[in-house]
């Protein structure tokens, strides 16, 4: 078993409304990473900080869960990984809380695979969740901080993982992302590289 990071920190500015909370399958967003990741980790901590009480409230639901709030999550998503690697001592998967549509296999995937970081791909393309296994976690703690987990990532040897789950490439972002994931427009979302 290995442990879990959920970034939640953000102020869901392009969609103008905390798209964690947004109801997806009956789930908040956010409800919906955890349930994928939850039956492969020990303990999961989502970082907070703009909408920390009404995550808080979406997620006490769930035994395992830790709320940690980033109180310096104005200066960006690798702060976020940052307070929520103090928390942990053991291997980890580390997901942005917008990737609802994770399927529970890639988590197995990536456990099965070997590598001190290990990032899904599809066609080529890089997604979430990574897996980063605890022997980095000082040197990440170590980062300057206005670092970030790409240019962390490239400095070690990376075991890119071919799946066939669309979903470790999308996230939601804006309204338009909300509506396709809910079925109401089609097409893949073009992120770019991770």
């Amino acid at each position: 078993m290995v442990d879990g990071i959920i970034l939640a920190g953000g102020y869901s500015s392009r969609i103008k409304t905390n798209k964690m909370t947004l109801i997806y399958k009956d789930l908040p967003i956010i409800c919906n990473v955890i349930e994928a990741m939850k039956d492969y980790c020990t303990k999961i901590v989502v970082v907070t900080g703009h909408y920390h009480d009404e995550i808080v409230k979406v997620v006490s639901k769930y035994e395992n869960v830790i709320v940690k709030r980033n109180e310096n999550y104005d200066l960006g998503m690798f702060s976020s990984v940052v307070s929520g690697v103090k928390e942990l001592n053991s291997d980890f998967f580390l997901t942005p809380g917008d990737y609802p549509l994770i399927k529970k296999e890639t988590y197995k995937q990536l456990l099965d695979a070997g590598g001190v970081i290990r990032v899904p791909i599809i066609k080529g393309r890089k997604g979430h969740p990574i897996l980063i296994e605890k022997e980095l976690i000082k040197p990440l703690l170590n980062e300057p901080i206005d670092s970030n987990l790409k240019l962390f990532r490239d400095r070690h040897v990376v075991n890119y993982v071919e799946t066939s789950d669309e979903g470790i490439l999308i996230d939601v972002d804006t309204l338009e992302d909300y509506l396709m994931i809910k079925g109401k427009m089609k097409g893949m979302i073009d992120n770019g590289d991770s």
